[in-house]
Order: C-alpha cells, then sequence, then structure tokens
C-alpha cells in the first residue's frame, strides 16, 4: 500500500497524518469523524473558508484564537455581529485577518440561521452513501465530487459565501461524511467517540449517488 506512513508508535497513518505532532492528533481523533450539530459544522465550514490559499496547519494552530474571537462558532451570536465585530476581528492577530473571509463568515452565520432545515441536516443530506473500500492512494481520493459540487450550489443559493465544490469536499472529508483516510490507516471508521453524536444522516433530497 502507499502514502502511508508508520509512526514511531507503531501506527500506520496517512502520510499528511504523520507529517507534524498537530497533524498526528486531528488525523487521529478529528479527521474522518462523523460530526454533527449546526454550530459545530459551522464552525467546520467557516474554518474550511479560512483555509483558502492557506494551510490547513496554519488554520488548525490558529483554531483555539478562532474560537475565542467567534464566541465558540456560536451561530446566533456571530449573526449578529456588526461594524464594529468586524473592526474587531480584523485588529485580531490570532486569526486570519481577511475581510472578505470575516464578512463571509458572518453573513454565512445569517444564512445558517435562516435554514428551516438547520445547518447539519442541509450538509448531510448531501453525504454520499460509503464506499466499499477505502482509496489505496491519494491518488484515487478526489478534489470534488458530484455531492460537494451540489452541496456547494445548495449552499450558494441559501446565501452563503466562500464555499465552491473543493471546500465543500475538504468539509465533507473532515466531517466524516466521507471516509478518505486510505486503506491501511489504523483509524477505524465510525469509532464512537464525542464527534459522532447524533443519529443517522439525513435522507437523500437529490438523487445523487442513488
Amino acid at each position: 500500500m502507499t502514502d502511508l506512513v508508520t509512526g514511531a508508535d507503531g501506527l500506520p497513518r496517512c502520510a499528511w497524518g504523520a507529517s507534524t505532532p498537530d497533524y498526528a492528533v486531528y488525523h487521529d481523533e478529528e479527521w474522518g469523524r462523523p460530526l454533527r450539530g449546526d454550530d459545530a459544522l459551522y464552525e467546520r465550514l467557516t474554518l474550511e473558508a479560512f483555509q483558502s490559499g492557506l494551510s490547513w496547519l496554519t488554520i488548525l494552530r490558529k483554531r483555539p484564537a478562532f474560537r475565542l474571537a467567534f464566541d465558540e462558532f456560536r451561530i446566533e451570536k456571530v449573526a449578529g455581529y456588526g461594524e464594529a465585530d468586524v473592526a474587531r476581528l480584523l485588529a485580531d492577530a490570532g486569526i486570519v485577518r481577511n475581510r472578505a473571509k470575516v464578512e463571509a463568515a458572518i453573513a454565512n452565520a445569517r444564512a445558517a440561521l435562516a435554514l428551516p432545515e438547520g445547518l447539519s441536516a442541509l450538509l448531510w443530506s448531501y453525504a454520499p452513501p460509503p464506499r466499499a473500500a477505502r482509496p489505496r492512494s491519494f491518488g484515487e481520493v478526489p478534489a470534488l465530487t458530484p455531492e460537494s459540487t451540489a452541496m456547494a450550489k445548495a449552499l450558494k443559493k441559501s446565501g452563503f459565501r466562500f464555499v465552491g465544490p473543493t471546500t465543500a469536499y475538504a468539509l465533507m472529508q473532515a466531517t466524516g461524511m466521507v471516509d478518505d483516510h486510505l486503506a491501511g490507516c489504523h483509524v477505524v471508521r465510525d469509532r464512537p467517540g464525542a464527534c459522532d453524536a447524533a443519529g443517522p444522516a439525513p435522507v437523500r433530497r437529490d438523487g445523487i449517488g442513488t
């Protein structure tokens, strides 16, 4: 098998997950674990948007500062931000100070608050059926899919910004909507844990992947 690295602890990991201690913890404990809940998914959606043009490691290391700056990503709280909050965020050296992304994060909170079914239900409605097998190499992992393209289109229609098909697929990978850990990786699919906090995903609405 390719693109796997065995760490000092003897555990095989996707190579990116063995590149730094920060990535190892994120890879083992978060990435690919099913995550539900409107505020939790709003956080991931926001951070994926801030990551655009940067490395995920940069965002991961700044995540505590992001959480502090954005009131723990509580949708109702962020949706009420005004110009004073934009100025505060743009002055915060602990986060990525990009006006377009800051304003998108606020607009996206307002869009999420307006969703009748909630953000979690909307996003999970685009999760494809589980694959028969995990990818064997990074070359088998797509950058986007019909489902992520449909998700991005639905989000844009609902007023969300900075969420294209590639960002949507990264969100799907990170939150367990798809399992892109490589074959042979020690992380077990759907292992019980705090991230897997809700019941089954909603029934698909668009027919993609069925």
